[in-house]
């Protein structure tokens, strides 16, 4: 099978969930024998326009303009046009305008589409505004697909609230839960003689640092000696920190920048609890990563998050500094904590291992190629 991917992003160049999905889900297909490409976008002149790499090929253009974190290519949009060779393409997020790009592809061609849903709304813009953006151009760009991929049932249902009418499957988000898991050595980043909270994202408006910052000072009124250790980089930074001055927490904050993939099992182990109290997200891999290392998490009180975590941690309010700090507390109770992070390795062991999210995904691609054959 030929396959098309198309992706905004791409790990290593970019961090976060969503591209390392990408280059996982790339590399692993060609490993099954098949044939990959990935059409992305990157304006790092070090990066070369063609590449193989992870037994699949890459295809970069730079950006033509950008609008609300959106960088649009007009190298894309020639390359879609006159890709007749592949089996299927498989867009990832509809907040991208390469997905925009590819599903105008399957509008005016024969190859069909799947759309991954990596998460209705971006951190990039206010709700108000892809509420707008989903009750019309979200909404065609998902009815031009053969398929939407959803990460859980909520998500589906969600979807379908916009009125899509495609085929919707529900294919889990999966991790490598051999690499993430709670045996083995621990990071010499982190002090683990303290109760550790860990955060791990962008630091962005959406993921709401601030409010973690904010719930260790309100922890340290029970826990005096706990610790906060960011795992992340991003434009808020410069301010987080002042902000760990004012409520003279900086001994207690430390910021440790982009980790590396093959870093993040030891400092997963090196925790005690995961705390990410977003106002949106899709299905974060940092979660499940957590949790398949025997964390308990916190996490705000999100439809999706609800369907992944269960009884397996906390969920708050992700404006209520109190109520997040509270839920700190009862994850670093001892005895529940074990409870919890044993709960928790369960459910991703059971529901959220990586191949056979590869294997789902695969399955569904092979069905629409099979189905368009047919059809000709």
């Amino acid at each position: 099978m030929r396959i098309l991917r198309v992706a905004q992003k791409l790990y290593p160049e970019v961090k976060g969930g969503g591209p390392y999905h990408v280059h996982a889900m790339s590399r692993d297909q060609a490993a099954m024998g098949h044939d990959v490409t990935v059409l992305t976008v990157s304006d790092d002149i070090d990066n070369p326009h063609r590449e193989d790499r992870d037994g699949y090929s890459v295809v970069r253009y730079p950006t033509t303009v950008s609008a609300l974190g959106n960088d649009i290519s007009g190298g894309v949009a020639s390359f879609l046009q006159t890709a007749h060779s592949y089996d299927v393409i498989h867009a990832h997020s509809h907040l991208y305008f390469s997905t925009n790009l590819a599903a105008l592809k399957r509008r005016s061609g024969d190859i069909p589409l799947a759309i991954t849903n990596h998460g209705l709304y971006s951190q990039n813009a206010p709700e108000w505004l892809f509420d707008l953006y989903l009750r019309s151009v979200g909404q065609w760009t998902f009815n031009q697909a053969d398929v939407v991929l959803c990460y859980t049932e909520t998500d589906r249902q969600r979807v379908r609230s916009f009125n899509v009418n495609s085929r919707i499957e529900v294919v889990s988000n999966g991790i490598d839960t051999e690499r993430f898991c709670p045996s083995g050595p621990k990071s010499s980043l982190i002090e683990d003689e303290v109760p550790v909270v860990l955060f791990v994202g962008r630091l962005v408006e959406g993921k709401q640092p601030r409010k973690v910052i904010e719930s260790l000072a309100l922890l340290r009124e029970k826990c005096p000696d706990a610790e906060l250790y960011i795992c992340g980089s991003g434009p808020l930074q410069g301010e987080l920190k002042e902000l760990t001055e004012r409520l003279e927490l900086a001994d207690a904050v430390h910021f440790l920048g982009y980790i590396s993939y093959d870093e993040m099992p030891q400092v997963y182990r090196s925790g005690d609890v995961l705390l990410l109290p977003s106002r949106a997200e899709g299905l974060p891999r940092t979660v499940l990563e957590a949790m398949a290392s025997g964390l308990p998490v916190v996490v705000s009180e999100l439809e999706q998050m609800t369907d992944v975590v269960g009884d397996a941690g906390y969920f708050v309010d992700a404006e209520d500094s109190r109520s997040i700090a509270q839920a700190l507390v009862s994850c670093l109770d001892h005895q529940d904590s074990n409870v919890i992070g044993t709960r928790a390795r369960s459910r991703i062991v059971e529901q959220y291992h990586w191949p056979r999210t590869v294997e789902k995904t695969t399955d569904v691609l092979t069905s629409l190629v099979e189905r368009n054959r047919y059809m000709q």
